[in-house]
Parts: structure tokens; sequence; C-alpha cells
């Protein structure tokens, strides 16, 4: 799962850039009402993917670097772009096919099939995706294998390399190999969060049930379900999924319950499950009442979905208003578009687009404000991926265009 932001590490790192001249910058638009915010999507959506674009041509390797920090970085000891991550390089190969045939660019197609091979080259004998940036101690991470195979799945769907159908094989049976009866992955967590919150595994397993049908591997399907049923029977009542964060289960990221719903809504649509498409619409609806009028929602939620910080997790906004437009898609029903115009124009309105630092523009910070307690004073190469899916995704329904069953998966 994702490594620690410097709020998480509690190194005090925030202090030490406050007076760093971009940080102060980007800190004097917030105060001033934010970026300009253009009514198209088109300009934000090439901003950020030519950010992704700088990303991955910054690690050299075709792996996509993890952010950028906006000042000095104390966790890991540097200013500007950070490591390639596996992790998110995965789920970001999708992503980049999606946006090649959007903006009519075949050379981001390319650089998606190029992330696929790097992917294929760090994959762990055991099938396994490491955990943590290049760099960091290698460990298995059941979160992080899962999301690699969107980004092979995807790679195989476009170039019809049976490499890319192989390393997908080798991973999903490895999930399966360590899944424990009940449904549950006790092994094999991120050793960079905490190991027993992890019901945003739900996620993976959304990806294992796409791996089970498109590859034709029954017993990867029959686990997917295995814990998406475990997930469902934990959720509360009132929609709250327990046991959901990367530090802390009592007060859980945005992002991460987020992570838990998306799992549950697209693992039940791939099974043909419509028990567990309900259990999703559940937590969703309850985040929807919870976002506020101008567009932003709480990092964090207490279990009755009171807010539990008065700061935004971006890439949360953005997983949560794709989540609402997937219903849309699904069920037809119009309330599910209610929040999400307004949760674009927020999301709009942190991007900064005319910044002269390459590692700023058009990337999507951690949190709004940029001081949060998410990934603060940094941009995120997930952030922006579920920006850049959310734009695309609501272009498409806005247009009429119906989505099919390959969408879901190549904007994942």
């Amino acid at each position: 799962m994702k490594t620690p932001s410097v709020a998480d590490t509690g190194s005090g790192g925030s202090r030490l850039r406050l007076f760093d001249p971009l940080v102060l910058r980007e800190r004097w638009h917030e105060l001033t009402g934010g970026h300009a915010v253009d009514e198209s999507h088109e300009p934000h959506l090439t901003a950020a993917v030519d950010w992704l674009v700088r990303a991955q041509d910054s690690t050299g390797s075709g792996g996509i670097a993890r952010g950028y920090s906006l000042g000095w970085n104390p966790y890991f000891r540097l200013r500007g772009w950070e490591p390639a991550y596996p992790e998110t390089t995965g789920y970001i190969i999708p992503t980049l096919y999606a946006a090649a045939r959007r903006l009519n660019r075949p050379e981001l197609a390319v650089r998606a099939t190029r992330a696929a091979g790097w992917e294929c080259t760090i994959q762990l004998p055991s099938g396994a995706v490491r955990g943590g940036v290049i760099g960091q101690e290698t460990s298995p991470a059941v979160f992080n294998t899962g999301q690699v195979i969107f980004g092979w799945l995807s790679a195989y769907a476009e170039t019809g390399e049976s490499r890319y159908a192989e390393a997908a094989r080798r991973a999903a049976l490895y999930l399966v190999s360590i899944m424990d009866g009940d449904g549950v992955w006790r092994r094999d967590n991120s050793r960079f969060a905490l190991a027993r919150s992890t019901l945003y595994n739900a996620r993976a397993s959304w990806a294992l049930a796409e791996a089970g049908v498109r590859l034709g591997i029954p017993e990867c399907s029959d686990a997917a379900a295995r814990n998406l049923a475990m997930v469902a029977q934990r959720q509360r009542e009132n929609g709250w999924i327990p046991d959901c964060c990367l530090t802390d289960p009592v007060r859980p990221l945005s992002h991460t319950i987020a992570y838990a719903i998306h799992g549950l809504l697209e693992g039940g649509r791939v099974l043909g499950d419509a028990r567990l498409v309900d259990h999703a619409s559940r937590a969703a609806l309850a985040v929807a009442d919870a976002a506020r009028a101008h567009g932003s929602i709480a990092g964090r939620f207490h279990d009755d979905w009171r807010p539990a910080a008065t700061w935004s997790c971006l890439t949360g906004e953005a997983q949560m208003a794709g989540v609402w437009l997937r219903l849309f898609e699904m069920t037809n029903e119009s309330h599910w578009l209610e929040p999400v115009a307004p949760v674009i124009r927020f999301l709009k309105g942190t991007q900064n687009r005319t910044s002269s630092d390459g590692g700023l523009c058009g990337g999507i910070k951690g949190s709004g404000p940029l001081n949060g307690g998410y990934g603060a004073y940094e941009t995120l190469s997930w952030a922006t991926k579920f920006f850049v899916d959310l734009l695309l995704r609501h272009e498409r329904i806005v247009a009429g265009v119906s989505s099919t069953s390959d969408d879901a998966v190549l904007a994942a």
C-alpha cells in the first residue's frame, strides 16, 4: 500500500518546508480562491496526463514516480521527483491507454506498454508485487499485487502479448495461495501500512475477479467472492466499512474507504452478485450525503459518517466521484450524478496548470489544502490518475456514450 505521507510519519517535516517559495506560492493560491477552472475538461485532462508523462520520464525506467515533493521531504530525504512506485504504475497503465484513445496520442499507449513491461521485470518470484517504492526494502504486498494485475490485464487486452497474461496469472494465483479460508488476507499485507486494517483489499479482489474471468481461472473468481463476501458481512447497517485505513482504523481515509467501495461495486459486477453492488451502494450513498455543497469531502470519517478532518484527501474525492458515475451507469439513477459536478469543480480548482515547475503543473496534490493530513506538500501519481479517470468517464456520460465492462478496467 502507500508509503506514509510526511504527516503520517510524525517527523514534523512540514515545518521544515513552510518557507519554500513553491509552497508559499501554492498556499497563496489556495488562500485567494484556488486556481482557474475551465468548464471544459480537456485543458485539465491534458495537464494531468502531461504530469503523468513527466512522472514516468523522471524515473528513467518505465515506472512512474510515486509523486513530487514540493519542498524538502524528510521521509524520502529529497525535494522533487520521488522514486518509481510499482503499485500506482500498475493501475496507471489502463489510464494511459484510455487517455491515448481520448486525446489521439498513440505515444501514451507506448508509454503504458513500457510501464507494463517494467512491471514484468520487477515481479517477485512468487508472482507478488512489492510494497513501497523502488529502493526500499523488497517485500510482497497483497494490495499492490492486485493493482498491478489491472495493468497487466489492460496491456494484454491492448497488445495481445502473452507475457502480460502470464504475469497477471502468476500474480492472481499468488493472491489465491495466500488467502485464508475465511476470505481474509492475513499474510503479506504491506509493511508500509497497518497490517490488521485492510478491508480496502476489496479492490485487490476486484482485480482477482477480473483475472478469473478474463484468463479463465475459476479459483481466482472463487477467492475474490470469498473476500468480498467477508467485507460485505462486516459492513454495518449504516454503510460503514470498518478496519479500512493505512494508519488510523478508527478514522479511516476517504481514499481507502473508496477503495473498499469500488472493490465491492466492480467485484460484484464481474461476479454477477447484485448483493455486493447493493453493499457498495449503501456506503457510496453515505459518502454522497456527507459531501459538502461546494464539492469538498472530509479526508477522514468517524463510523457514523461525521467528518473527522477539516482537510480533504483529493485522491478520495476523485475516487468517490468516479464511483458515483459508475453507479449511475449501472443503475441509470440520476441522484448519483448530483454530487459529481461540485466535486469535479472543487478538484479542478486545486490543479495548478500554470506553474513553471513541472512537478507541480497539472498534478493533483495529496490534500486540499496542501498542508493537510494526507500527502502533505506533494503531488501524487495516484491522485492524478484518479482525476484523469474521473474526467474521462464524466465526458463519456455527458456525451451519452455507453460504458462497456472493459471501460471499468481500462480506467481502473
